[in-house]
């Protein structure tokens, strides 16, 4: 059984692995099979916003294209937070449209998130990528319907060994994001940490790919 990776900006020759690759629309890349595609709040450009948009909405319809991502919203950067919000809100119509789950990109904006999911009532499927705050928040985030990705900080900070054992099994994933570290690294120390066995992790994590991703 394969390794699912939830977030990486590289692409994989492993073959046990499956990897859902970042992809930005003005630098798209055809040649890689499985990826996810949508403008970053770090990236932002006025003025190619409407080709961006127009590319993403393309890449949506393609079976290949499994979700819209990253995007979201970034309280620590000087891009306009009303900017960032509109933005968010174009690609989340989107989603909603081609019913393609969002990966999110979110620093310091988790209030703005959850007014704009009950806001506009979204429907589809919603991962917060690489999940590093407490479990006050992954409670909230879990009530609000979430999923939570862990790949970075569970590898480098001990203290979210708690917060990723309260996670329901139905409801994580698991990535590499821009790591040096292998994602059989990141699945191992999941597997301890759930007390579980390195096939049941990838059952587990294979499990909801298949759910969240309708394959």
């Amino acid at each position: 059984m394969p390794c699912y990776n939830l977030h990486t900006h590289k692409v994989t020759q492993d073959a046990d692995t499956v990897a859902l690759v970042n992809q930005y629309p003005w630098e798209f890349d055809a040649s890689i099979p499985l990826y996810s595609i949508g403008i970053h709040p770090w990236y932002i450009s006025k003025e190619r916003l409407e080709s961006d948009l127009k590319l993403i909405e393309e890449k949506l319809a393609l079976k290949e294209c499994l979700a819209l991502g990253e995007c979201g919203l970034d309280k620590r950067i000087e891009v306009p937070m009303a900017l960032q919000i509109e933005v968010y809100e174009k690609q989340i119509d989107l989603s909603e449209k081609y019913q393609k789950p969002l990966v999110l990109h979110l620093v310091a904006a988790f209030d703005e998130l959850l007014a704009l999911k009950k806001q506009k009532n979204i429907s589809v499927p919603m991962i917060i990528h690489g999940f590093s705050k407490n479990e006050q928040v992954a409670q909230q985030l879990l009530d609000a319907g979430f999923y939570l990705s862990f790949g970075k900080y569970l590898l480098r900070n001990p203290e979210l060994k708690e917060v990723f054992q309260s996670i329901p099994n139905d409801r994580f994933f698991l990535e590499t994001d821009t790591i040096e570290e292998s994602l059989n690294e990141v699945y191992a120390l999941a597997a301890d940490y759930k007390m579980m066995s390195m096939t049941e992790m990838k059952s587990t994590v294979a499990a909801n790919w298949n759910h969240v991703f309708g394959i």
